[in-house]
């Protein structure tokens, strides 16, 4: 068993670096349909965010995305605003705290996979088909 004390959780930035890294590592395939998308890495989502979204626990909300998917953009529409990737790094960590059958590296990937499925347009359904076929 690995010896954790004295050892912090990743800050938020070196989280920011794992997101980049896993984003760098899908295919480029992804990488292109995926566009441009900021990444922003915050501890936890408002307080203002969970409520609207009718969630009452903080830790229940890993990522979000905010934007105009892919799909529903028009040419003829004015340039809308940067796409945004949200990843919880707390409710992230406890997640991989909980599960010990994932490498944090792979959680942070598995939610931005999620996030930026739902950027391309995908539902919930289509993202999890996706991963279970392995792509």
């Amino acid at each position: 068993m690995e010896d954790w004390k004295g050892r912090a959780a990743p800050s938020l930035d070196a989280f920011a670096e794992m997101a980049q890294a896993a984003f760098d590592a899908l295919p480029a395939a992804v990488r292109r349909a995926a566009g441009e998308v900021v990444f922003r890495i915050d501890d936890f989502p408002s307080d203002e965010l969970l409520a609207e979204l009718g969630i009452d626990d903080a830790f229940e909300l890993s990522g979000l995305y905010q934007g105009v998917d892919r799909i529903r953009r028009s040419v003829l529409d004015p340039a809308p605003e940067a796409s945004r990737v949200f990843l919880y790094r707390r409710p992230i960590l406890d997640e991989w705290a909980e599960r010990g059958d994932v490498t944090l590296g792979e959680l942070i990937t598995h939610v931005l996979v999620h996030e930026i499925g739902h950027h391309m347009g995908l539902s919930d359904a289509d993202i999890e088909a996706i991963e279970a076929a392995g792509g």
